[in-house]
């Protein structure tokens, strides 16, 4: 299309568009007429296409009639696996709600289409709220998909009587309570986590540490809360001296700066005079550290016993802004590399690994980034069922909690799910298909002073960190408390299926890898 065709048609939408506010409002008791209004008859073409995205058949009956038919043969094809798990894997799209899968399928071709893990046998629905909390956070959503029970808003691998920032709690063993990670190695089994935040983030630590804050990440921010004489360990040192952190064969992620003392490294937060790295190394000689994607690939895994690697001081960078020459690993390389590290051992391994960038680039709104972090976090989920059998690996992929981000305004199909919707509000300026209920990006795209809505569309121009609109103005944009799907393919994946609450996650993990003294596929008389 021309550049004049493609002024006439905006000219020409702006028209109709404009002859549609034109209506007088209904009467609040004229049900025809407000439903009419709910569901408009918008323009034929969206602003800027030539045509609607359409596949051949599509318009016919038989299409779908075939698909409904062909799935119902696929679901009969389908057998129940009653095997027992060797391997579990447990994949985490932090903030990866429904709404965030659905936009960014628009990303690889249209949303026909299917991501790697929405392709698995059997689906269900995780309730997310905290015992204190209807919408969580990602600290006691860890403590339930990883650890099995509920807890308190902030909190880490503690019992749910514990509240955030309570320093004494911390230290009562009575507290604490351990993670599939531990049953995975109490069974004989590796262990290990893989994240593109710091590892010492709250999901990540979710495998391996027991705090009431989740910001307690280095000492430094444990005194600046408990006092310069507290017993408290940080997060950090808990995955190198703490009693599951220390045992973990496999640990990659960010963060090095919470490793190292601001004293030995410019750019650490740790006072205690500690290089934890140093540490960790001088453990054993068959403690292998790597801090590049070059040194990672290199890496001789038959000639080590455990592999920590930390590619930067804080969380990963997107996606979208490393190039060739980036010292960083992708999620999909580092999920490849672990597996291949962690099959050695013939028990088997438990693996938790995070693509934890979704969530902080909604939290920005920027929801470019929050989708193509998805497209990667897809890839990383195909690579693991490409190197290992669902015979006797169990993928289970799942969300911490959704976020307050929209896809809405009757968008054509083929149309920039980054751009305008056809609909335009009563203001007569356009409206996003993406938005967000809360968020920075507030007085982007609102005047406070005029009170008025600022054009969206010159404001989005197609850069990475584009910011997408925001209804009330917060220095974050917050989670969502919608349930999140759960997605499962391999050993006893059936038991996934249905609504349940997120820390029945683990319990059903357990059950098909016989992971507990409670009831597991080995002990049950189903099995």
């Amino acid at each position: 299309m021309t550049l004049t065709r493609r002024a006439l048609l905006s000219a020409t939408l702006a028209f109709v568009l404009s002859a549609t506010l034109a209506l007088p409002p209904c009467d609040r008791d004229d049900e025809d007429c407000r439903d009419s209004r709910m569901h408009p008859d918008l323009p034929a073409l969206p602003q800027g296409r030539a045509e609607l995205r359409k596949y051949d058949g599509e318009d016919t009956n038989d299409y779908w009639l075939d698909q409904g038919k062909e799935f119902i043969k696929m679901k009969f094809a389908e057998t129940l696996n009653t095997k027992k798990a060797k391997n579990v894997i447990l994949f985490l799209g932090d903030g990866m709600g429904v709404t965030t899968h659905s936009a960014a399928r628009n990303l690889i071709g249209g949303e026909e289409k299917y991501f790697s893990f929405e392709k698995f046998p059997y689906t269900g629905l995780s309730k997310t709220y905290s015992i204190d909390r209807t919408v969580p956070d990602s600290a006691n959503t860890a403590t339930a998909y990883l650890c099995g029970v509920k807890a308190m808003y902030g909190t880490i691998g503690l019992s749910g009587g514990v509240e955030r920032e309570d320093c004494n709690a911390t230290l009562s063993a009575q507290n604490q309570v351990f993670s599939i990670a531990k049953w995975a190695m109490d069974a004989g089994k590796s262990a290990g986590v893989v994240t593109t935040t710091r590892i010492t983030h709250a999901s990540p630590a979710g495998v391996y540490a027991h705090i009431a804050e989740r910001d307690w990440e280095d000492d430094s921010e444990v005194k600046a809360s408990c006092g310069a004489e507290t017993q408290v360990q940080d997060i950090a040192y808990q995955l190198i001296h703490g009693e599951v952190g220390s045992k973990l064969s496999l640990m990659m992620g960010g963060g090095k700066r919470h490793f190292v003392d601001s004293k030995l490294y410019a750019n650490g937060t740790r006072s205690d005079g500690r290089n934890l790295i140093d540490e960790y190394q001088k453990l054993s000689a068959k403690n292998a550290f790597v801090e590049s994607r070059t040194e990672l690939n290199n890496l001789n895994l038959e000639e080590v016993e455990r592999v920590l690697g930390i590619f930067s001081d804080s969380h990963l960078k997107y996606h979208l802004e490393i190039d060739a020459n980036s010292r960083q690993p992708t999620l999909e390389e580092m999920t490849r590399k672990a597996i291949e590290f962690l099959s050695r051992n013939e028990k088997g391994y438990f693996i938790f690994i995070e693509g934890g960038r979704i969530d902080t680039a909604h939290h920005d709104t920027y929801a470019r980034l929050a989708l193509d972090e998805t497209v990667e976090f897809s890839k990383a989920i195909a690579a693991a069922r490409e190197l290992t059998s669902e015979d006797d690996t169990l993928i289970v992929v799942t969300a911490d909690h959704s976020h307050s981000f929209s896809y809405s305004g009757y968008p054509y199909r083929g149309n920039d799910i980054f751009g305008r919707a056809p609909a335009t509000p009563v203001d007569s300026k356009p409206y996003m298909t993406l938005s967000y209920a809360n968020g920075p990006s507030y007085e982007t795209f609102y005047d406070t002073v005029n009170k008025v809505r600022r054009d969206p569309t010159t404001i989005i121009t197609g850069d990475i960190h584009d910011e997408f609109p925001a209804t009330a103005p917060l220095d974050y944009e917050t989670h969502g408390g919608d349930d999140v799907a759960v997605f499962a393919l391999g050993p006893w994946s059936h038991l996934f299926t249905g609504v349940y609450e997120q820390n029945t996650i683990p319990h059903m993990m357990a059950y098909s890898s016989c992971l507990s003294d409670g009831l597991t596929s080995c002990s049950s008389s189903n099995a």
